[in-house]
């Protein structure tokens, strides 16, 4: 009894340290990327509904680093609207590019499937042009269809850093959201932080 005791206390260690274990257990592709731009490529989230001008993320991620960020993001994008203009976004030479998307594909019930393997499109069309990713995912509960599992899974596909959920410490805090979906100018900061630690190994 205490032998398999023990099997299944390794084994509970086993998953605990899995659902632990950083975007850097699995090889970053362009670590030393071609390109100019650090670009911010999403919906909503990334554009700032909610916030007061320059307060968006990618403007205060700009202030943390001291360089300039584009954004480009806009509101309602699903992954299948945001890879129609992804060509204007590839001719701004992307160095770096942070993106969150998959938000609206959760909320119109568009498959999960479908809207990863867009993802994975974007993600490889912006890698193939030398540039490095750093993926925003998306953890809703109750709400998430796996999506949160899904973001793991294509980072680690593709070679992407990953930020595991860029609502981590907002959602479900009155005092830092907008609405129920959107963050206010100090819940915009808290996710301008998490894609700066994600960023901060790659300036």
């Amino acid at each position: 009894m205490k032998k398999i005791g023990l099997g299944i206390g390794c084994i509970i260690i086993f998953i605990i340290i899995y659902r632990l274990i950083p975007s850097a257990s699995w090889e970053i592709r362009n670590t030393a990327p071609a390109g100019e731009n650090l670009i911010c490529f999403g919906d909503s989230l990334t554009y700032g509904t909610g916030a007061m001008e320059g307060m968006d993320y990618p403007s205060q991620l700009s202030r943390l680093i001291g360089r300039p960020v584009v954004n480009a993001g806009v509101p309602g994008n699903t992954t299948a609207t945001a890879l129609k203009r992804i060509d204007e976004i590839l001719e701004k030479s992307p160095r770096i590019v942070l993106i969150t998307l998959g938000g609206n594909d959760l909320k119109n019930r568009v498959p999960k499937g479908t809207a990863f393997g867009n993802l994975k499109v974007i993600i490889e069309k912006f890698q193939d042009k030398g540039a490095l990713i750093i993926l925003g995912g998306i953890d809703v509960p109750l709400y998430g269809r796996a999506f949160a599992e899904a973001y793991k899974e294509l980072a680690a596909e593709t070679g992407s850093v990953l930020v595991p959920n860029v609502f981590e410490g907002i959602m479900g805090k009155s005092g830092l959201m907008s609405d129920p979906i959107h963050p206010n100018n100090a819940g915009y900061t808290i996710m301008a932080q998490h894609f700066y630690e994600a960023l901060k190994p790659y300036l």
